[in-house]
């Protein structure tokens, strides 16, 4: 049933994405406005993009070109398809490890923090997560860039943080032998969005991770005796995550939000920087593709946090 509720979101904004990037402007504008091209090129440029037809049969069309991993092609002739693929691969580089960086990291900090409640450990943890929440993501990126990554370097003389660029252009070889320059690469980047993605989820665990503590079922487990980890791991931690699960998931949208800045500042050919080209260009493939891609990982997270939730807790799966 989740699984056919996650197809018809979809079905329904793709829709709207269509439409919306249909009204934001007109591709050949540019095109339009040079009096030297002749109205000729004009109409043939118009019907190679399909925009000679009807609204719901341009959409139509689109849409099982995307199902078909047929994306359209973009303002320059070239297709949409393998740039998307080639700009995502390097997008998920980065956001894979700061997405399971930052939930391990934001779990740990929370329950640490709701466990040690009113003492200088909890203070510590909380306000460095309100004042990482207070910063914008460019700001963390500069920061880690010209006073973590280029002062390190300078010092030890060598390249430990790469600061431009998602690889060296030299690289070759299979993935193992580039999998360090990726790590170099990617260290600041993968840090920048985990200093952004965990200060959140990780108030939000220790919130969870309070109300549990004061539950009926944690005192009965400690008045049997049951030791301090089983009652952490078995009744609180479990119990704690279910609301942190649909947080994250619906949070992931901000990773992406970040990725784009993150991609700006470091340098990265990843898909956000794509996109934002593609807006910019009013190029309505790309933007298309880049927002349906987004609206897809989004709506892939909510389906795994629905799964999480009945592993988590097992009466869900009765509902």
């Amino acid at each position: 049933r989740r699984m056919a509720w996650a197809v018809v979101i979809l079905l329904v904004v793709s829709l709207l994405v269509f439409w919306l990037v249909a009204i934001s402007g007109d591709p050949l504008g540019a095109l339009k406005a040079n009096p030297k091209i002749p109205p000729a090129v004009i109409a043939a440029r118009a019907h190679a993009l399909g925009l000679d037809q009807p609204f719901f049969t341009r959409y139509w069309h689109w849409l099982t070109g995307v199902l078909h991993g047929n994306f359209g092609t973009r303002l320059d002739g070239n297709p949409v398809g393998p740039q998307l693929k080639s700009h995502l691969y390097v997008t998920l580089r980065m956001v894979i490890p700061a997405t399971v960086i930052a939930v391990f990291v934001a779990i740990a900090l929370g329950v640490w923090a709701a466990t040690r409640e009113g003492k200088s450990a909890d203070y510590a943890i909380t306000s460095s997560n309100f004042l990482l929440i207070s910063v914008p993501v460019f700001v963390i990126a500069l920061v880690l860039k010209d006073f973590v990554g280029i002062p390190i370097n300078s010092h030890l003389h060598k390249t430990i943080f790469y600061t431009v660029g998602e690889q060296s252009a030299t690289l070759s070889g299979g993935f193992f032998s580039r999998l360090p320059d990726y790590i170099a690469h990617a260290a600041l980047p993968v840090i920048t969005l985990v200093l952004v993605s965990y200060p959140f989820w990780s108030l939000y665990q220790r919130s969870s991770t309070l109300e549990v503590l004061e539950s009926d079922y944690v005192r009965l487990a400690r008045a049997k005796g049951l030791h301090p980890r089983r009652v952490l791991m078995r009744h609180i931690l479990r119990n704690a995550l279910l609301p942190v699960t649909t947080v994250i998931a619906l949070d992931f949208a901000t990773i992406l939000g970040g990725a784009l800045l993150t991609e700006i500042v470091y340098g990265w050919d990843g898909m956000g920087a794509w996109g934002f080209n593609g807006v910019v260009q009013l190029d309505f493939n790309t933007v298309q593709a880049y927002l349906i891609v987004t609206a897809f990982f989004i709506v892939l997270f909510n389906l795994i946090a629905d799964i999480l939730y009945g592993i988590l807790d097992p009466r869900i799966r009765l509902t």
